[in-house]
């Protein structure tokens, strides 16, 4: 299994944009191999959500409601990959997670990473 440690800033301004880096570590893997890459978040009192992921041919998918806003992107030279989400507002405030899957016996999830939108 790898382990997944997502890396951020915890606090950014209404409008500006939102970058969160998951970094990859552990067992050998190749970014072509089985694996999907995510990003999911949690706001308060909401349920988990998924924002989007890669899929292990490199197609990215995308939530319906965020795609115009949200980005993801891979660096396999620094086994990471990154989110992008812009013009944030309140509502994006959230704990962010990273994850990894290949199946239901080959699942790991970043610790999580708390982003608060406010001025």
């Amino acid at each position: 299994q790898v382990q997944l440690q997502e890396s951020g800033p915890d606090l950014v301004k209404p409008s500006h944009t939102l970058s969160l880096t998951c970094t990859i570590s552990g067992d050998s893997f190749t970014f072509t191999d089985d694996y999907h890459w995510a990003w999911l978040r949690q706001a308060p009192g909401k349920e988990l959500e998924w924002i989007g992921w890669i899929a292990p041919t490199g197609i990215i998918y995308y939530h319906p409601q965020l795609k115009i806003r949200a980005s993801i992107s891979r660096d396999a030279s620094k086994s990471l990959f990154i989110l992008t989400l812009t013009s944030v507002t309140p509502e994006d405030t959230a704990v962010y997670y990273c994850r990894g899957v290949v199946n239901a016996l080959t699942d790991s999830w970043g610790q999580g990473t708390q982003v608060t939108v406010s001025s």
